[in-house]
């Protein structure tokens, strides 16, 4: 019998820590980090910080701070000979005294610096092409030297930049064979320079923009859209704002439910008192207009024409009369038999056989009133023209008052108010006869006047 041996292979798959998963680092006071450089960097305070010295004094930055010194100031950079020399002054027994001040000498500057005045300054050795990086590799300065740093989706090797290598995560046995799975590392998730979004790509990523942003010239950075010149959205005008815009309507018009789009407001609709008479809308704006007999006073209001004075068409033996929206031609001598005119709109009856029963003068006169005025309303006063001494008056409405419009209220023994006590509707035109009774207490004698008045009512409420 033939024996048969089973071999069963294993293989232990080790997960390998990625070297570029994100750690935070801290640096000490007077320095910060950089992401790119992967190093604790100098920060310089005579820069960033502004009027870092008061009084007059210059600002020096050196390692992990900066010092305040005189215009005049004369700097030392001690070497090791100065420390050593120092130490056997002071061991010996009698130490010389040394000034404050040291002497004037010609200043050294460590490798990487170059005098500038009285100060070393930093040399670049990346724009000054004293670098030793490839040509894929990407040259960062920093203070006194400079580094070479691959580009995105590589990693150094030796003094060569490689693609970054897949990395185990998972392993199973197949046949002897382990089988592994991988992944490309994802930069995004490390440290990357996106202003807003970052997308993945396999060896690389590149960056996105919020909506109202595009790319910068860097391809990180990430800069407002001028919506307004590039696109011209609104239909009126249009303001720019960081990442988005807005639109805003000419006088006269409202912004439409898409935000872009202008509308006419129809300022007619708002209420009946936009204008007096009649509003009429049209785009952009309203305008006021007044019936036949009125002209617009300012924008809303409605003014009477006086066409009495503007043109008629009264003849010459007529007198023009204005009312509220038109005019009238009344006979300049309105007196009738047994009357003859004594003065304007003033007729009297010579003889008294004949006036028996009638009044003794009649006065015309004339008057205007707006429609539907408002009620009570004191609108005409009667008065007699002459005072004599034993008289007593009485003021009553002789005729025209057939509908109870009126009533007349005796105001003292000499004169008497109309008033309108029912509302009335133009256009209307009311005669209405006044007559004032005068009674001679001695002689017993009584004798009348009446005063015919002409009311015409407007055929509007202005």
């Amino acid at each position: 019998m033939l024996g048969i041996s089973v071999i069963i292979a294993v293989c232990v798959c080790v997960v390998a820590q990625d070297p570029e998963e994100p750690v935070s680092y801290t640096c000490t006071d007077g320095y910060e980090y950089d992401p790119v450089r992967q190093a604790c960097k100098d920060i310089d305070e005579c820069v960033i910080v502004t009027d870092a010295c008061k009084g007059g004094m210059q600002c020096y930055n050196h390692f992990g701070g900066y010092l305040c010194l005189p215009p005049n100031a004369q700097i030392y950079v001690s070497s090791g000979d100065d420390q050593s020399q120092q130490s056997e002054e002071q061991n010996s027994p009698n130490p010389p005294v040394r000034p404050t001040v040291r002497p004037r000498r010609p200043m050294a500057c460590s490798p990487g610096f170059t005098l500038d005045e009285q100060s070393c300054r930093d040399i670049d050795e990346c724009t000054m092409g004293r670098h030793t990086c490839s040509q894929d590799q990407i040259c960062y300065n920093t203070r006194g030297s400079f580094l070479c740093h691959c580009q995105p989706g590589y990693q150094k090797s030796s003094d060569r930049c490689v693609v970054v290598p897949k990395r185990q995560i998972g392993c199973k046995v197949l046949f002897f064979v382990c089988a592994c799975t991988h992944t490309y590392r994802d930069e995004c998730l490390l440290s990357h320079y996106c202003m807003h979004r970052c997308v993945n790509t396999p060896g690389s990523y590149y960056c996105e923009c919020n909506s109202g942003y595009q790319l910068a010239s860097n391809n990180h950075s990430c800069v407002d859209v001028n919506e307004c010149q590039v696109s011209q959205p609104c239909q009126h005008q249009c303001y720019n704002l960081m990442g988005s815009f807005i639109c805003q309507c000419n006088q006269g018009y409202e912004l439409a439910p898409d935000s872009v789009s202008c509308v006419d407001i129809d300022e007619c609709a708002f209420s009946t008192y936009m204008c007096q008479y009649a509003c009429i809308n049209s785009p952009g704006e309203y305008s006021c207009t007044c019936p036949e007999g009125y002209q617009l006073h300012g924008t809303r209001m409605c003014q009477d024409i006086n066409e009495c004075e503007t043109g008629h068409e009264c003849r010459e033996e007529e007198m023009c009369w204005n009312y509220f929206g038109g005019y009238r031609c009344y006979p300049l001598n309105p007196c009738q038999e047994p009357y003859t005119r004594t003065s304007e709109n003033r007729c009297v009856c010579q003889s008294t056989s004949v006036c028996r029963g009638l009044p003794q003068s009649v006065v015309y006169k004339y008057m205007s009133i707006h429609s539907e005025r408002a009620i009570p309303a004191d609108i005409f006063q009667i008065q007699a023209t002459n005072i004599y001494p034993n008289t007593h008056n009485t003021f009553r409405i002789r005729a025209g008052n057939e509908g109870g419009e009126f009533f007349l209220r005796r105001s003292s023994n000499v004169s008497a108010m109309l008033v309108l006590i029912k509302s009335l509707v133009g256009p209307l035109e009311l005669i209405v006869d006044l007559e004032m009774i005068t009674y001679h207490t001695v002689t017993n004698y009584r004798t009348s006047s009446l005063l015919r008045l002409t009311i015409v009512v407007g055929p509007y409420t202005f």
